[in-house]
């Protein structure tokens, strides 16, 4: 089992995968556009570690504070509407624009509100990222790091970058020692859709948050085969 800072760092760097998108200035977008896979992992990491060093206590007694530092580190280098509807899968087609919507902003905000507080752990140094050895040219790619753990094991934990219609490499799966998160939780939504509907599924993720997400999750690895 991971232990709960890799989870969490992961998750959070992989939770904005169905987030909404939030307006960025031109001077954002400017820069993140100039940025290299390898170079929006290290700057995450960086800002990351900046945001929480010596305010652990102060985010701690502000979950709302936490959420920002969060969404101010994460939101802008992901390809949400992309990864939105890989976790949907084959739902995506069937949900109207209004459902894609609000399942996006419901399952983002579980998923952070539930491993949130695993980042106040969170310093500097504890992701490595690994030189890059893949083809810029290439539409899709993936960069590859390694969360230190407190007894300096690492958990490998890749990202999988693609390039938007601006030609702006994006995240949009986060892979823990092999694990995609993406797949992971597709299959948890497709076995939730088949037991209670769409629209049920995301107004419990709108009314009960992470407490919601929980029992999704509790019921897939109850099902028999289910990787534990």
């Amino acid at each position: 089992m991971l232990r709960s800072l890799a989870i969490a760092t992961a998750i959070a760097f992989g939770s904005v995968i169905a987030a909404p998108v939030f307006a960025q200035d031109a001077a954002t977008q400017g820069a993140a556009a100039q940025q290299t896979p390898v170079q929006v992992v290290q700057a995450v990491s960086d800002d990351l570690a900046k945001a929480i060093d010596g305010h652990q206590q102060e985010l701690k007694n502000n979950r709302e504070k936490l959420i920002g530092v969060i969404d101010g580190a994460f939101l802008p280098h992901f390809d949400i509407d992309y990864a939105s509807i890989l976790v949907l899968g084959q739902h995506a087609r069937e949900a109207t624009p209004d459902q894609r919507s609000r399942f996006a902003k419901a399952f983002y905000n579980s998923i952070t509100h539930r491993y949130a507080e695993g980042l106040l752990d969170y310093t500097k140094g504890r992701v490595k990222v690994l030189p890059f050895t893949g083809d810029l040219n290439d539409k899709r790619t993936i960069v590859r790091s390694q969360v230190v753990m407190d007894d300096g094991k690492t958990v490998a934990v890749d990202y999988a970058f693609r390039k938007d219609k601006n030609g702006t490499w994006k995240a949009y799966d986060v892979i823990i020692e092999g694990i995609s998160y993406i797949t992971n939780y597709r299959n948890q939504v497709d076995a939730e859709i088949r037991k209670v509907g769409i629209e049920k599924l995301i107004s419990n993720l709108e009314t009960q948050g992470d407490q919601a997400l929980k029992e999704m999750e509790q019921d897939t690895k109850a099902q028999p085969g289910a990787k534990q």
